[in-house]
């Protein structure tokens, strides 16, 4: 691939005439000396050339390579850990890597996948031979010459007696060719591991899938530690030889001297014609040492069904460590070989992102690009009261809350647009509140509450910005007994004095009609398939009296529906039933943590109710998620339940503490839910599986209960903490890190 404007034009006394590669880690480039003579120039990127780990860990890469010497590796040709940005150059391979070989022509047989396996065990044991592990064998580090194949790139590799990387937490693997137990005791790793890690290479090159391929690396590293491989396509005897190569314990992986044999017996000889078979050097011994690790190529569609396993808390916590490394890190490959592949599978679950998108982070206190640019005394990133409203519509979100004047942040980049000026002249900030009610033909729509000077009262209006500008368009002052303004569909209802609500257009705030609501009852409002309901209930007397109201969102004409008397919360609709939870006791809802005994499914038409016990007992925020009951607890732990059943689907403990509603992704497979740090997880809907957790990104933590709220900008996400601050990232990257707004 052609070399990029600020690569060196020479390295070392080689000239660099073409780029191999790049990572995390550097960048291999083909470099040439003065003899004509061409080699792989490997340079570290110039933030690691000042940490001293990582000069550590290149000079231990230089060190393990030039103690292995074999057919099948690339030997060290020069090297100088101590220049300003260390390299090493090694012997040039020409040939593409195994993964590239696989994306182009599909996967091997015969006597290439007999000469591709002998070859990789001739060359695990030069390096086992040396005292070394290499950790890190998998489809980009192998080359595909035309002599066999050639193993590369030792950078994660480790001299058997030496522990140190690892046990800094710094040496971590690719998960799809991870053993398990690099994933949970890295100090334990020898060369059973890389017997491990060869098994799924040749998985990998029999069928073009790895054994354990999954959407997420957190996904994947959990198949590798708890699930059996998916060997489909593996024919015997072939089949038999690699499951043993993938034995969880070390202890019943074969030897490299019985693979040897096995893989002479169970490949095909080469025909007339074919290249030549590799001839294996007499047995060896080898001693301990580390583990190998790499990144597969894109899933081909098929799974079986995971187990519904939780994740081990001690693993789990090991996985989070060497996965965040991952994610943010990356592994040094060949670019051609992963970037496009990496994105195919992402699709598959993720979505696109918007145009123009980049990972971002701001503060909704920051300052904005018009409007009211800087807040005066502002609450040093935390709003008074520590209560935010967000709402995202077309490519933006926009927020308000206590002390919080209205604001605009571009979904795609994270630009503050503007902050409107809503706040009263003479009206201090601490008494002034602006709630978002949402966004609806290019609209803001927000009920502001002003409180008076005496501050045992206030006042509530109903505030109309124009969403693009934050230029006011109108306001109108509202009271009633019976509810607070909402948007229901397309239309604003409004408190129009006493049990009266009047619906109006959310663009000029011109009435509609008007609809008595029952006095003395406090009402909410369902949208139920574009259907507006008011759900009024009068909890006098210790005891639940419920009235439901149908009404047509035409002319506001209403029809009694017969309603349970029960305390609780509606969460949606599902198949044209309304859905409640029926809280455990009478103060359940007004508790630190609601507890859920009952779900309910009322058809609106008949009034028929279907209740079913939940079975546990959940607890926390739930929501309805692509037709699952979803709770999350301030433990951390996530639950589905079945609607129609009651009965518990899964439940997967997370690090988050105190995280938000569950929030349902646009393509029916994801739920995500995010801290007051700042952290967002994001879970398979149907099995329960940790995908990943992000890390923490709250400028402070806020004690402020379910506060932080996960929105969808697209396939991207954009995220709410307590303290005002506001990130986007994106969920198949979770790892990027982003741009100060």
């Amino acid at each position: 691939m052609p070399l990029h404007r600020d690569d060196p034009r020479s390295v070392g006394g080689y000239r660099i005439v073409d780029r191999l590669g790049a990572g995390g880690m550097g960048v291999v480039y083909r470099g040439r000396a003065r003899s004509g003579r061409e080699v792989a120039v490997k340079v570290v990127h110039a933030q690691y050339a000042e940490d001293p780990v990582f000069r550590t860990r290149f000079h231990q890469e230089i060190e393990a390579v030039r103690r292995v010497s074999g057919a099948f590796t690339a030997p060290v040709v020069d090297a100088d850990p101590e220049a300003a940005r260390p390299w090493m150059a090694t012997q040039y391979v020409p040939g593409c890597s195994l993964a590239q070989r696989i994306r182009d022509r599909g996967a091997l047989r015969g006597a290439e996948l007999r000469q591709l396996a002998l070859g990789l065990v001739e060359a695990l044991r030069d390096i086992h031979r040396a005292g070394v592990v290499h950790r890190d064998l998998k489809p980009a580090n192998v080359l595909m010459a035309g002599d066999g194949p050639r193993v590369i790139d030792f950078g994660i590799s480790r001299a058997a007696e030496n522990h140190t990387l690892t046990e800094t937490g710094q040496m971590i693997g690719t998960p799809p060719f991870m053993s398990p137990e690099q994933l949970t005791d890295a100090r334990t790793v020898g060369p059973a591991s890389d017997v491990f890690s060869l098994g799924a290479l040749l998985v990998y090159a029999t069928t073009g899938r790895g054994p354990f391929d999954a959407d997420s690396p957190y996904l994947t590293a959990y198949r590798v530690v708890h699930d059996e491989p998916v060997l489909d396509g593996v024919g015997e005897p072939l089949r038999a030889v690699l499951a043993r190569c993938l034995a969880k314990s070390a202890a019943d992986r074969p030897g490299l001297d019985d693979l040897a044999r096995e893989f002479g017996r169970v490949l095909p000889e080469p025909e007339a014609g074919d290249p030549p078979t590799v001839t294996l050097r007499p047995p060896l011994s080898a001693g301990p040492g580390p583990a190998s690790r790499t990144p597969s190529p894109p899933p081909s569609g098929r799974r079986s069904r995971l187990r519904r396993l939780p994740v081990l808390a001690g693993v789990a916590g090991v996985l989070a460590l060497a996965l965040t490394g991952y994610l943010v890190v990356g592994p040094l490959k060949d670019d051609s070989a992963g970037e496009q592949g990496g994105r195919a599978s992402a699709a598959s679950r993720w979505g696109s992102l918007p145009d123009g998108w980049k990972p971002w982070q701001t503060t909704v206190y920051g300052t904005a690009a018009s409007g009211v640019k800087a807040l005066d005394g502002g609450p040093g990133g935390v709003a008074y009261g520590g209560s935010l409203s967000c709402a995202m519509a077309e490519g933006a979100l926009y927020c308000g809350g206590d002390g919080t004047l209205p604001v605009r942040v571009d979904g795609p980049t994270g630009r503050i647009a503007w902050r409107g000026d809503s706040q009263p002249s003479g009206v201090d900030r601490e008494e002034y509140g602006s709630l978002v009610l949402g966004v609806r033909d290019g609209v803001l729509l927000l009920r502001r509450s002003v409180l008076n000077a005496q501050r045992d009262d206030q006042t509530t209006s109903v505030v109309a910005l124009d969403a693009g500008s934050g230029r006011r368009l109108w306001s109108r002052t509202v009271s009633g007994d019976s509810s607070e303004a909402t948007l229901v569909g397309d239309l604003l209802l409004t408190p129009d004095g006493g049990s009266r609500m009047t619906a109006r257009s959310p663009r000029d705030g011109t009435a509609r009609w008007t609809v008595t609501l029952p006095s003395g009852y406090g009402c909410e409002f369902y949208d139920a398939d574009g259907r507006p309901y008011a759900g009024c209930t009068d909890l006098g007397q210790g005891t639940v009296d419920n009235v439901l109201t149908a009404i047509d969102p035409a002319d506001g004409t209403t029809r009694r529906v017969a309603a349970p008397d029960i305390n609780g919360v509606h969460l949606g609709t599902l198949d044209g039933r309304l859905v409640f939870l029926e809280y455990g006791d009478q103060d359940s809802m007004s508790s630190a943590e609601a507890v859920y005994t009952h779900v309910l499914l009322m058809d609106p038409d008949t009034g028929t109710v279907r209740r079913r016990k939940l079975a546990g007992s959940p607890r926390g925020e739930a929501a309805l998620v692509h037709g699952v009951l979803c709770f999350s607890s301030s433990s951390g732990r996530v639950a589905a339940v079945s609607p129609e059943t009651g009965e518990r689907l899964w439940q997967t403990s997370t690090t988050l503490q105190q995280p938000g509603t569950p929030v349902p992704d646009g393509r029916g497979r994801t739920v995500y839910v995010s801290s007051a740090s700042g952290r967002v997880a994001a879970l398979d809907v149907r099995e329960g599986t940790l995908l990943w957790e992000s890390s923490p990104r709250a400028g402070q933590v806020v004690g402020v209960p379910y506060a932080s709220k996960v929105f969808l900008d697209e396939g991207a996400l954009v995220v709410l903490s307590p303290d005002g601050t506001v990130f986007s990232l994106d969920p198949a990257h979770p790892g990027r890190e982003p741009a100060s707004g």
